[in-house]
């Protein structure tokens, strides 16, 4: 991926738990490296939501989305599904990062074509780490 110093990213972040969307902000914080541009969160509550966005045209587009973090835990519909439809459906589709229950569920994120995985519990500096990894255009099975 090719970013300017002046670039701002663009993060997508999907959880129906707003504790969960808050903590992942937090980890996320302003700008997750030196290396990398300051970025934006744009929160989603709703699988329906984040595809009305997503459908737009142009919104992935362009790199207007750099990132997406998907809660796989999240209800009615998990991140693992929406991540597997993302990929599928949008031509070069960004980076997905897909937040997992159990250790054991990573296969599923894989399956979902994410390219990294964490554990819930959020731990700051694991979602960090891994979402800057992921700007930065490496493809990780999990972290």
């Amino acid at each position: 991926m090719s970013m300017s110093a002046s670039a701002t990213l663009r993060i997508l972040v999907y959880s129906d738990d707003s504790s969960v969307r808050a903590a992942i902000s937090g980890a996320l914080g302003t700008r997750l490296a030196a290396d990398l541009p300051t970025h934006e969160i744009i929160e989603f509550a709703t699988g329906k939501a984040l595809r009305l966005f997503t459908d737009r045209k142009g919104a992935t587009a362009n790199n207007q989305i750099d990132l997406f973090i998907l809660d796989g835990e999240a209800v009615p519909e998990g991140g693992m599904g929406i991540a597997r439809q993302l990929k599928d459906e949008i031509f070069e589709c960004p980076p997905v990062l897909v937040i997992t229950g159990r250790k054991e569920d990573a296969w599923l994120a894989a399956w979902s074509m994410a390219e990294a995985s964490v554990m819930h519990p959020i731990d700051p500096f694991t979602l960090a780490h891994t979402a800057a990894n992921l700007l930065r255009g490496a493809s990780l099975t999990s972290a």
